[in-house]
């Protein structure tokens, strides 16, 4: 059974950091890409980063020096590190399987996490 399941979300002031985590189960990082998502109150779902099986890495340019992409392959588990968080990166935060290359429409989500960046 194929699960995606988001953590490490909360609330932090501006210029703080989260590490969030997505724990695969199903199947493995090594077929797969997966794609980190939010969704602030009033707008729609964007992607913020994709780490292919290769290991490269694509991210939006709002996050770009900020967010860091990660995955650890014994865990079957993928880390977006976030610095210097601001408070338009509040947003629930999703974790989602895409095809390899990152491209296409998520077949697979995660529950969610809310990131909360206010003083």
């Amino acid at each position: 059974q194929v699960q995606l399941v988001e953590s490490g979300g909360g609330l932090v002031q501006p210029g703080g950091s989260l590490r969030l985590s997505c724990a695969a189960s199903g199947f493995t990082l090594d077929v797969y890409a997966i794609n980190w998502f939010r969704q602030a109150p009033g707008k729609e779902r964007e992607r913020v980063s994709c780490i292919r099986p290769s290991g490269s890495t694509v991210y939006e340019d709002s996050v770009k020096g900020r967010f860091t992409i990660s995955r650890d392959n014994s865990k079957n588990t993928v880390y977006l590190q976030m610095n210097n968080l601001k408070p338009e990166d509040t947003a629930v935060y999703y974790c989602a399987r895409t095809a390899r290359d990152c491209s296409g429409q998520p077949n697979f989500w995660g529950q969610g996490t809310q990131v909360t960046v206010s003083s």
